[in-house]
């Protein structure tokens, strides 16, 4: 366990150190932008100068401090380190620019090396807080899901970034977003909508309690019979999105190591908490 933490840690930093130079090495080199609650900071450090990494930081404090309260410090820890990593390398690596007379190239490098830094990130149990935090507040009091969240946020700052500065610039800024997500989900080993997980487990109260808890996902427990010894079994069924199934694996890990687990790609979900149609 505490192998895995310090593993975590350590490809949580260099993914954050990905991204803030990415950020800073092709993005702002170019004046590019991006979306999210990056895309924010970065429209804020261009109007009036403020550092793109101070904000991200000091932007994150109260949305912290609110998902404490309402979700703990479990979620919030996950989160904590993202957060400040990303903070503190978008602000160290701020002096590594390099401006391109061609926009597309430094938006297809610049979605590469943030994608791919975000993606280490998420992959080893981090987040950047930001958006996601906001989005899980929309969830949580109006209903909105998440997905549609961040379609709605990505929109309002895209359209923020073609007040200020113009059609081409966010022309280009589509094409980061765009290279962005793919690269982030490459990094994330799927490109399908969801995982399905089949979890044959002695102690299966504690792991689907420790979904409802840590992920927020449904499952249903289906009867199964042993066919060695005939022994009753209950067999969770549970469905996640693809980044959260490392987070899965480690979760039922740390509750029962001997668990036997089928991880399978689902093409589509709809339901809660995925498509609706």
């Amino acid at each position: 366990m505490i192998f895995q933490k310090i593993t975590d840690i350590i490809f949580i930093l260099v993914g954050s150190l990905l991204y803030g130079f990415g950020i800073n090495y092709f993005i702002v080199a170019n004046h590019l932008a991006e979306g999210g609650f990056t895309g924010i900071a970065l429209i804020l450090h261009y109007k009036f100068g403020w550092p793109v990494g101070t904000v991200i930081f000091i932007g994150n404090i109260p949305l912290i401090f609110v998902g404490w309260r309402l979700w703990g410090w479990e979620f919030i820890s996950k989160t904590i380190l993202g957060v400040v990593a990303t903070s503190f390398f978008i602000s160290l690596t701020v002096n590594f620019q390099l401006p391109v007379e061609d926009l597309l190239l430094a938006a297809l490098y610049g979605g590469v090396l943030t994608g791919a830094g975000l993606g280490l990130v998420l992959r080893y149990g981090g987040t950047t807080g930001g958006a996601d935090i906001i989005g899980r507040l929309f969830h949580h009091y109006l209903g909105v899901r998440m997905g549609k969240f961040y379609l709605m946020f990505d929109f309002l700052v895209l359209s923020s970034v073609a007040l200020f500065f113009g059609l081409k610039i966010t022309l280009y800024s589509l094409v980061t977003i765009f290279v962005f997500s793919k690269v982030t989900d490459f990094v994330l080993e799927g490109i399908d909508a969801a995982n399905q997980a089949l979890i044959i487990s002695d102690h299966s109260t504690e792991i689907a309690n420790a979904i409802d808890r840590e992920l927020g996902r449904g499952f249903t427990y289906l009867k199964g019979k042993g066919g060695y010894l005939g022994q009753e079994k209950e067999i969770i069924l549970c469905v996640v999105g693809k980044w959260q199934i490392f987070r899965l694996k480690k979760l039922i890990k740390s509750i029962d190591p001997k668990a036997f687990v089928i991880v399978s790609d689902v093409y589509e979900a709809l339901g809660e908490g995925f498509k609706s149609e």
